[in-house]
């Protein structure tokens, strides 16, 4: 790391998306309580994913992130944490046995409470106030009060984003998460859903191979892999007097980490190098994501890459790409050129969402399944011509039966979106249509896979 850095040096460069706070007193008195919090996340866990995502850059696993747009203190349920947590499991599911690829699960939880937005203000009949920034920083309700940051809201977020990761290890490691519980995932709403029956049948056969590997003598008493999984948490670091107040020195290494979350990314809107959210993520030994639009240019993507990852190590530094579909076929291969013409070992993962969100007729902000599909299906396209790999997909998703998202097997209209319209943010795709983007997933790497092993017989898939 450059010797120039510290944790606090961002604080002399331009920042945008980013609340003012009318106590400055009151913000610092919150910012050292912070400061002898507990981690969250251990500088050792962080490393380990770093390890797998080598694994992803290298064309041997696949990132599997995602999880709610915003998280929020009126939401927070248990029953919340574990239907999202037990879709991704599904989805991890789907991938892994269908398709044959290890799945790195990455979920948008445990500090996903800052937004950036579009307007600093908005206005509804004619009144003007603050705009909505997360639970972290204001509060949602359209009143001048609500509006007004309070840096308290940061130690709830701490403490929310504790009581999530506490509960997600124990899913993960106590037994919930055992591949012979698969039958006992499928969420009610989804079991009814075409996306049910095909989630059934796969269980089914994975009993089967279950059964066969326990006359082996592999059991989940034998092999902790089969009761056990790993999972991550990630968040867009945003809210900066947050992110430094969680910074430790590892007691091992010597280094910094952000200790917020395993993986933090950069959004569009602040990914400018010489801007503060670069300067702070910079130095931090968590692997760092960066959200990639189609204004992007070559040398300015070279030097966020130079700037993020001086060593080129692998698992360091993803790209996640959001550009929408036909701007993606056009944007995507010289920058995917460029990067590899120039040696840089990146992760590459797809957005569909956010370049796809439309307002609909009756007022409500939405995603077309359609449109989100085509953009997955482009991302993977693209690679394949290029001769690189396409590493993972990035969305926003519940376990909650919602109805933000149009189209899907489930074949939610415009008319319907009122129904069970939740979000506090962006729409979301809902467990029945995360799973069949799962299940198209698995086809898309099996057709990949097949065509790999047609153009070089004599070996197996390298890129998985």
């Amino acid at each position: 790391m450059n010797d120039a850095w510290t944790p606090e040096s961002w604080r002399s460069r331009p920042i945008l998306q980013v609340p003012t706070y009318p106590d400055a007193a009151a913000l610092g008195a919150v910012e050292a309580e912070l400061r002898h919090f507990p981690p969250l996340v251990f500088a050792g866990e962080a490393r380990r994913l770093k390890r797998l995502l080598a694994q992803v850059a290298e064309g041997r696993a696949f990132l599997l992130q995602g999880g709610d747009c915003a998280e929020s203190f009126a939401d927070f349920h248990p029953n919340n944490i574990r239907d999202t947590f037990r879709v991704l499991l599904q989805m991890a599911v789907v991938l892994t046995f269908g398709a044959a690829v290890p799945v790195v699960k990455v979920g948008r939880l445990g500090g996903q409470f800052a937004k950036p937005r579009s307007a600093d203000t908005e206005t509804i009949d004619g009144i003007t106030l603050p705009a909505y920034r997360g639970d972290m920083i204001n509060g949602m309700d359209f009143t001048s009060e609500a509006r007004i940051p309070d840096p308290q809201r940061m130690i709830r977020a701490y403490n929310q984003s504790a009581s999530t990761l506490n509960l997600i290890r124990a899913f993960a490691q106590g037994g919930y998460a055992d591949l012979h519980q698969v039958h006992l995932w499928n969420l009610s709403f989804v079991a009814d859903s075409p996306q049910g029956g095909r989630y059934k049948d796969l269980a089914g056969r994975l009993d089967e191979a279950l059964a066969f590997m326990a006359a082996c003598g592999l059991t989940s008493e034998t092999t902790p892999q089969i009761r056990e999984t790993s999972f991550f948490t990630s968040h867009e670091a945003l809210l900066l007097n947050y992110e430094e107040a969680l910074a430790r020195v590892d007691s091992t290494t010597g280094d910094w980490y952000d200790t917020s979350a395993h993986l933090l990314w950069i959004g569009e809107r602040t990914r400018d190098p010489d801007d503060a959210h670069v300067e702070f993520l910079r130095g931090v030994g968590n692997p760092i994501g960066v959200k990639i639009g189609p204004g992007i240019e070559g040398d300015e993507l070279i030097r966020l890459i130079d700037m993020l990852n001086p060593a080129n190590e692998a698992g360091r530094l993803t790209l996640i790409v959001r550009m929408g579909a036909e701007k993606l076929a056009d944007r995507l291969p010289p920058l995917i050129g460029r990067v590899g013409s120039e040696g840089r070992r990146v992760v590459w993962v797809s957005d569909p969402m956010h370049a796809n969100t439309v307002k609909s007729s009756s007022g409500y902000k939405t995603r077309h399944f359609d449109r989100i599909l085509e953009e997955v299906r482009t991302f993977f396209a693209v690679h394949e011509a290029e001769g690189t790999y396409a590493g993972g997909v990035h969305f926003e998703m519940t376990g909650q039966d919602v109805t933000e998202c149009v189209g899907g097997a489930q074949a939610i209209t415009e008319a319907n979106l009122g129904a069970r319209y939740n979000t506090h943010c962006d729409p979301r795709l809902n467990a029945s249509q995360a799973l069949e983007l799962a299940f198209l997933l698995a086809e898309i790497l099996k057709e990949g896979r097949s065509r790999e092993r047609k153009r070089e017989p004599g070996r197996a898939f390298a890129t998985l």
